[in-house]
């Protein structure tokens, strides 16, 4: 028998019994979609937890403070600071240097005054940083996009800028608004006022999920080195009334991105000898990760038993139709059918019913999926723990190809045996009943 007449077989044997078929379908379908449910929810579930205690900063994410390090700094997940130290050029090289380092990314705070389009103005804190690192970028968009890498007139603002103008509105509501921002300096003592700004304006292009070095606003690093030069050139300002840290520091703060979680603490004592101290939530995380993949087991051995029930129900079906089909397995040989060809009989009806079953299972797992994460979402959101909704490019595509090619697999295991029995059956012996 050719392919294609095993396949029409195959066909023609499911829509003959379409109620019993439908049902088997259904069955590796329910059985797909929780697997690839539990499977989505279980593998993002890590990744938010990461971005949530990072504070939206990418995994493997480590603050680094313009501050020498304690001697304790190691033992804690926050900074333990013991006297300032500059930030410059020259750290930046070392730290690139160290091992397991995929990115450092420097940032300039500046104290800034902002005026929006409507309500009082309000004293800001301005974060400039390299808009233009791609993949690397420490930062994640809520809202529009991120100002152009070279742009002096457009920004991206923080919640706590969203929590000044518009309050309880979603973060989309700022996107597209002017602003006035002054950059102020301190004259010199006996001058007719005691600072003297520098505005430019400016678009406020999107909204971002992390509150980089306690700002407001995320500018490209040439607007925050604009500033400080600005601020340099004035007298010295009172400590009360300076960014983040030193103006005499060339950077606020790094952003050092290590290669993974596990490579962490590596990179942070690398940065702890080179003299600074950091912060990163490597010690809360690793607890975290335990339970999680705890929950991890529980969430797949779950849908790993609904598969296999799937799985019982087709060697169920088909063992029930090798009894049905005797007499025409019995013809079958006796017109010169080989037992190969009984046995791929079987085996195409087995893979259409999980391929069919997988397919119908993984989408609605993904539905599933995406309507728990958001409920779960909005009840955090509610709660005072912001956390991103699941998206369905967040999904690796290792659990759609577990959804559909696993039922598939799963489906020729089970359809083995009924059609080796089948194959094996004597001619003889089926012709028997006619």
């Amino acid at each position: 028998m050719s392919w294609g007449a095993t396949f029409r077989l195959a066909v023609s044997s499911l829509l003959r019994r379409p109620a019993r078929s439908g049902l088997t379908v259904l069955g590796v379908a329910v059985g797909s979609a929780l697997l690839v449910a539990l499977g989505s929810i279980a593998s993002v579930a890590e990744s938010r937890a990461v971005e949530h205690f990072g504070k939206g900063l990418p995994v493997g994410a480590i603050k680094v403070a313009d501050d020498a390090p304690a001697s304790w700094q190691l033992q804690t997940d926050d900074f333990q600071l013991a006297g300032h130290r500059d930030l410059n050029d020259s750290a930046i090289r070392q730290i690139r240097r160290l091992p397991n380092v995929r990115a450092v990314v420097p940032i300039q705070a500046a104290p800034v005054v902002v005026v929006p389009p409507s309500g009082d103005s309000f004293g800001a804190t301005m974060a400039g940083t390299d808009l233009g690192l791609g993949s690397d970028s420490p930062v994640s968009v809520l809202a529009g996009r991120l100002p152009a890498a070279a742009s002096l007139t457009e920004v991206a603002v923080t919640q706590s800028y969203l929590d000044h103008t518009h309050p309880g509105g979603p973060p989309g509501a700022a996107v597209g608004e002017p602003i006035q921002v002054a950059e102020p300096r301190v004259e010199a003592p006996g001058s007719e006022a005691p600072f003297r700004p520098r505005w430019f304006r400016a678009k406020v292009v999107g909204v971002v999920s992390q509150d980089v070095a306690g700002a407001d606003l995320l500018v490209p690093l040439q607007q925050t080195t604009a500033a400080r030069e600005w601020e340099l050139s004035g007298a010295a300002a009172p400590p009360g009334l300076r960014g983040e840290g030193s103006i005499r520091s060339p950077y606020s703060a790094l952003i050092v991105i290590a290669d993974s979680i596990d490579t962490m603490h590596g990179v942070r004592v690398g940065i702890d000898q080179i003299g600074f101290a950091t912060s990163a939530p490597e010690h809360v995380l690793a607890a975290v990760l335990r339970y999680l993949h705890v929950v991890d087991i529980v969430l797949v051995g779950i849908g790993a038993i609904a598969v296999l029930l799937a799985g019982l129900n087709i060697a169920n079906a088909l063992l029930t139709a090798v009894r049905e089909r005797r007499r025409e397995i019995g013809v079958l040989k006796a017109i010169g059918a080989r037992d190969r060809d009984v046995v791929r009989w079987f085996l195409l009806e087995a893979t259409l019913v999980g391929f069919l079953g997988g397919v119908a299972g993984t989408l609605a797992g993904l539905l599933l999926a995406q309507t728990l994460a958001l409920k779960v979402s909005e009840y955090l959101t509610q709660q005072g723990i912001p956390i991103e909704a699941l998206r369905l490019q967040d999904l690796p595509f290792a659990v759609v190809l577990l959804g559909v090619g696993g039922s598939w697999l799963l489906a020729i295991i089970a359809a083995a045996a009924p059609a080796l029995r089948a194959a094996r059956m004597p001619a003889s012996e089926a012709m028997a009943e006619l």
